[in-house]
């Protein structure tokens, strides 16, 4: 239980994070840096725990990895994701209801779709190999390395599709009005795929790093 309330806490957190930063008055421009510095100092704070997943993403390309029991998975994800329905409740009641407008993508779904695709595996590629990698065990710097790859990919990609990279991210983002119910989709399938295609290339890259045997946390991912 300890691990999910974990996993909670840390996507909490960072939803609570770009609502806050996103929605007027936000920060404008700037609002990546505050988001990459949450989900670094949360993985800091809980990665010895429950290994600082905070996104379904994550925690599928984790599963495919080795290193997340199969029974821990549904537990992880229904945190995470209840996480962002929480975050974004809070946030819209902190703004006082705000009038949101949701994204547009006037160029139809693909471009958001690669957007969100991309980010998301460079996201759980990083995660994998700094937070999971026999040559990194013990590392001080992974929590730093998955956060500004969240921070580098909101910068380069977020314009395009929001920048979400995370399941309970876009869950929070569409209850909080930022983006379209019918959307969502978009983002759900790119980061799945992007996290499951992650872990498929680091089994690839990687084969002496993948065990037969589920190491349980605490791992840092």
């Amino acid at each position: 239980m300890r691990k999910y309330l974990v996993e909670f806490i840390g996507t909490f957190f960072l939803v609570l994070t770009v609502g806050n930063t996103v929605i007027a008055p936000g920060v404008g421009v700037i609002a990546p840096i505050a988001i990459g510095s949450i989900l670094m100092v949360m993985i800091f704070a809980g990665g010895h725990v429950s290994g600082g997943h905070f996104n379904p993403a994550v925690t599928l390309a984790v599963w495919m990895r080795g290193k997340c029991p199969t029974a821990d998975v549904p537990a992880y994800i229904i945190a995470q994701v209840a996480a962002g329905f929480v975050a974004a409740g809070l946030v819209l009641f902190m703004k006082g209801s705000p009038d949101v407008a949701a994204m547009a993508f006037p160029r139809g779904p693909l471009v958001p779709l690669i957007a969100e695709f991309l980010g998301t595996f460079a996201l759980a590629f990083v995660v994998l190999n700094a937070a999971t990698a026999k040559a990194n065990s013990n590392n001080s710097f992974y929590g730093l390395a998955i956060g500004f790859t969240v921070l580098a990919c909101a910068f380069s990609l977020g314009g395009y599709s929001g920048g979400a990279f995370n399941p309970a991210v876009a869950v929070g983002i569409t209850t909080m009005g930022l983006n379209a119910v019918g959307n969502i989709w978009i983002h759900l399938l790119g980061e799945l795929a992007g996290g499951a295609l992650a872990a498929v290339v680091f089994r690839y890259v990687s084969p002496d790093d993948i065990q037969q045997s589920v190491v349980s946390p605490p791992e840092k991912a």
